[in-house]
């Protein structure tokens, strides 16, 4: 489930100077560190984050690949966080999920103690995630900590205040048919260490589509009709259920286009969208 788009050569005519650092540390998981890559402006401005969750079907994928679209948005005047976490492994030495979970919702809390020194304004918050990290970013909107450790990061929330799901599954608990080369039921199965009728319980803990409540973040969701790994389906739904709750969300569709968006309209219409959405939820005065 890796994210397969491309974004203009840049969302903004001037190209000023950015201050980039990679391979930051926010944590420590099975003796080993988590790692972030940080963009932002290099000036004094407080100014909203974004923090970037990449796919690869919950088994492969990096940081790296969000680097373009977080250069953008860092341009754009947000500090840009894109974070690794710890990628699902066979068995014995496995990592399933929450362990995904608490990965992403510890980069945020780190960011967040962090705000003074990258120059972040704690209470304006996304996230941005792509087919496996649309699943991870969207339950960012949903939850809070999960597990509180360590106890230096005890006293911020990781829950972000909106949203942008890039085909994201949004329930679990159906069933995937994949493409030839890929089976996507049997990742699914793997993230979550069995088989729904095994572990029913994580695979609804892990399905944003039943953690919805009022407390959630406002969404932008976007699918193309044609994907063949996360039917549309799951973010029709997804938007539905938000919007049967009364949560704010925008959902767009892009015909014909498959598991990411080539056609160059339909990439300029993201860009426009998720810019306009990221501004709108994130540059205004916190409440």
């Amino acid at each position: 489930m890796a994210a397969c788009f491309a974004l203009p050569g840049t969302m903004v005519a001037q190209q000023p100077a950015l201050r980039i650092e990679t391979d930051v540390s926010y944590g420590i998981a099975d003796g080993k560190p988590l790692l972030l890559d940080v963009y932002r402006l290099p000036d004094k401005i407080s100014r909203p984050a974004i923090v970037f969750v990449h796919g690869g079907g919950w088994t492969s994928g990096d940081k790296s690949g969000f680097s373009d679209m977080a250069q953008d948005f860092a341009r754009r005047g947000f500090v840009c966080f894109a974070v690794n976490y710890r990628l699902v492994t066979e068995p014995p030495a496995a990592s399933h999920f929450p362990d995904q979970l608490d990965d992403i919702q510890r980069a945020v809390r780190w960011i967040l103690a962090h705000a003074a020194t990258y120059g972040i304004e704690p209470k304006r918050i996304g996230a941005l995630g792509g087919s496996a990290g649309g699943q991870l970013a969207a339950l960012l909107g949903e939850f809070d900590t999960r597990d509180n450790r360590p106890q230096e990061l005890s006293n911020y929330s990781s829950r972000v205040q909106c949203v942008v799901d890039m085909y994201g599954p949004a329930d679990l608990t159906t069933s995937f048919t994949g493409v030839p080369d890929l089976d996507v039921q049997a990742l699914v199965n793997l993230f979550l260490g069995g088989t729904v009728k095994q572990k029913p319980d994580v695979f609804l803990a892990a399905s944003p589509i039943f953690h919805i409540d009022s407390a959630t973040a406002q969404f932008l969701i976007f699918h193309g009709t044609d994907d063949p790994i996360v039917p549309v389906e799951q973010s029709r739904r997804f938007a539905h259920a938000l919007q049967e709750k009364g949560i704010p969300v925008t959902y767009i569709e892009f015909p014909g286009e498959q598991h990411g968006f080539v056609k160059p309209a339909d990439v300029d219409k993201f860009a426009s969208a998720s810019t306009q959405f990221f501004d709108s939820c994130l540059k205004r005065p916190a409440t």
